[in-house]
């Protein structure tokens, strides 16, 4: 799903706070509390307490609590602490786990599709789709076993004839079409001559999709929704099951973190269930069959929301309504992303409902199924699984995207993907496999000074991972205890998929600049480490397989590609003293870009960069902004 601009507001001092009715009531509630505290240092006590979080826009209930407690004339230290839990006062996002996902503001942008139609444009399919970024640790350019099966992907074996019915899969996909192809717009018409001149990209979405399509048509129908949803993880992820947005979505359907642990999308150094192809896509349907019932049925009102949020929609409907305007998709007002992304659905929903019209040949598939469930029983290795199923380990992990690790999710479920003709050969196999092999196991004494960050270093787990099979309540452990440490039964390089393995190939991966090696620190930002060492945070993020929005944990070890012989060293030097802040703003008539950094003590290259703006191009009034600003500096 895509991602939406940050909307932070902020104190009224320093942030010009967004243009919301509850905002600007807030502010002027902001500036009648002046006397009672200093407000930077009430901002910096709320921040330094909970960097992880942005302060966002205030739900109503936040305002009269916080009215509230200037009424009753509330002390600093009790506001203070009400501050110090920030759902008493603002939300993380519209998808906070209370949340729902139904009510969003919240876009997250696709990754594959653009990814893969900026490389079959370009004509340069081997550097951008086969090694393209998969996840949050993939590397860009895959090596080795990694790229092989990156290749598998793309070009998965034949499946055998067999007793299954001899349809075809497009055939069962158009009977199932039930959304109107036949709208005259610009928008469609734009996406569908972009696709007649690029027909390989068409070629190595079904090529991609062949592993998933049969199951999640299945899925589709089974719940009497129309087929042409069945291509969303075109437009999401191109079908890639490790497609990585930097707004932190995952996997063939892109779901960020907040949505996905709504739906019971779980994640854990074992696995991310956002990857799972049987959970992620049964989620998916589950808010899209939600989405449509919200919207009286109507799917391309249910699609924008899926993109741009529930609220996103409704809120451009209200306004319509408000102006005598139609409410239907066609006529909103949305974001570009949005606009462009359910044409996007109905183009290729015209051209696989017939492709001759537009001079398309569709790759043959059948309509069988690709892969069977098999139960597993517990925790199983994925080199002995695919040794088991008589398969290159590859394609478990294509088939079983979201295990991060060497092995299953120990707390289950238990059951792996396999390839149907490959199946009964597996079930025989594990069930005369001895229950010890399944998972390899060291025993480890604790010796002086061992702690469990470092026993879970040496051994590349965490120490959650050994508090778990060790049954330990604490983190206490004593010297001389014995300890079973999980760990794989081959070496690390034949995991090539594995999040560790996907991690290092891409810090090792060779780029323009001086490599050096960064240790995050409590309190460190993607922005601190970017400015001191002149690079752009996305480039930081990218170089270690992350998203700007992911959280850095102190002792991370990144990799920065610098341009300057700057010694990481000198980072921090002035960091301590500074107090920057990632906050929202809304562009104002009459803004540019020289004013707005001048006003909040930036520069114009910066505020490009963390908004990936054109230059040349004018900002538009209520266009949203992410800056990072020193407050002690800002107005």
């Amino acid at each position: 799903m895509p991602e939406r601009p940050v909307n932070n507001t902020s104190h009224s001092r320093n942030i010009t706070v967004l243009d919301r009715p509850e905002n600007r009531l807030l502010e002027s509630l902001v500036k009648n509390v002046r006397n009672l505290l200093n407000l930077p240092e009430f901002f910096t006590y709320i921040w330094q307490q909970h960097p992880e979080s942005n302060i966002m826009p205030v739900k109503r209930i936040s305002l009269i609590l916080f009215a509230s407690s200037l009424a009753t004339g509330c002390s600093n230290s009790q506001i203070i602490e009400n501050w110090h839990t920030p759902s008493a006062w603002f939300t993380e996002s519209s998808l906070a786990d209370d949340g729902n996902p139904l009510e969003s503001d919240d876009v997250v942008v696709a990754k594959g599709d653009q990814a893969l139609m900026a490389s079959v444009e370009s004509g340069d399919d081997e550097a951008n789709t086969v090694n393209a970024p998969l996840d949050d640790a993939i590397s860009p350019e895959l090596q080795a076993k990694a790229k092989e099966a990156r290749e598998k992907l793309d070009n998965p074996k034949p499946q055998p004839e067999g007793s299954a019915s001899d349809n075809d899969m497009w055939d069962r996909l158009r009977a199932g079409f039930a959304m109107d192809h036949s709208v005259d717009s610009d928008r469609v018409q734009s996406q569908l001559d972009w696709y007649v001149r690029n027909p390989r990209y068409i070629e190595r979405v079904v090529e991609r999709g062949s592993r998933y399509l049969h199951h999640i048509v299945g899925e589709t129908e089974a719940r009497g929704l129309p087929t042409e949803l069945a291509l969303l993880p075109v437009v999401e992820s191109a079908f890639d099951p490790f497609a990585y947005s930097h707004g932190r979505a995952a996997g063939l359907w892109q779901f960020i973190p907040s949505t996905g642990k709504y739906f019971g999308l779980t994640q854990s150094w074992w696995h991310d269930d956002r990857r799972d192809v049987l959970a992620a896509t049964d989620a998916a349907l589950t808010y899209l069959e939600r989405l449509a019932n919200r919207f009286d049925g109507d799917y391309t009102l249910a699609l924008a929301a899926y993109n741009s949020g529930g609220g996103t929609v409704s809120s451009a409907m209200r306004r319509n309504r408000k102006a005598g305007k139609p409410t239907d998709f066609w006529s909103l007002t949305l974001p570009t992303e949005t606009r462009h992304y359910v044409p996007k659905v109905i183009a290729l929903a015209k051209i696989f409902d017939n492709p001759e019209a537009y001079g398309i040949k569709l790759p043959d598939l059948k309509n069988e199924p690709y892969f069977e469930v098999v139960e597993t029983g517990s925790q199983l290795d994925l080199a002995q699984a695919a040794k088991l199923a008589a398969v290159d380990i590859d394609e478990i992990y294509l088939l079983n995207p979201s295990y991060n690790r060497w092995a299953t999710n120990p707390d289950g479920p238990h059951r792996l993907l396999v390839p149907i003709q490959n199946a009964e050969t597996f079930k025989v196999a594990l069930d005369n496999f001895p229950a010890k092999q399944r998972v390899s196991w060291q025993n480890y004494r604790v010796s002086k000074g061992d702690s469990l960050n470092t026993i879970a270093r040496r051994f590349s787990t965490t120490p959650a991972v050994i508090q778990q099979v060790n049954k330990l309540n604490s983190d206490l452990i004593r010297i001389g205890q014995q300890l079973l440490i999980p760990s794989s039964t081959k070496g690390s390089e034949a995991y090539a998929l594995s999040q560790s393995q996907r991690l290092e190939r891409t810090q090792d991966r060779k780029r323009d600049g001086n490599k050096l090696r960064y240790t995050v620190r409590r309190g460190d930002t993607f922005w601190d480490i970017a400015r001191d060492h002149r690079v752009t945070v996305r480039e930081v993020a990218a170089w270690n397989g992350m998203a700007p929005g992911d959280p850095l944990i102190p002792g991370k070890e990144l990799v920065i590609w610098s341009k300057t012989a700057q010694s990481t060293t000198t980072a921090s030097n002035t960091r301590s003293k500074a107090m920057v802040r990632k906050v929202g703003y809304r562009v104002r008539s009459g803004d540019s870009l020289s004013a707005i950094a001048s006003r909040f003590s930036v520069n114009v290259r910066d505020i490009a960069s963390w908004n990936d703006l054109n230059t040349d191009r004018y900002l538009q009034p209520g266009q949203s902004l992410v800056l990072y600003v020193d407050i002690r500096n800002s107005p």
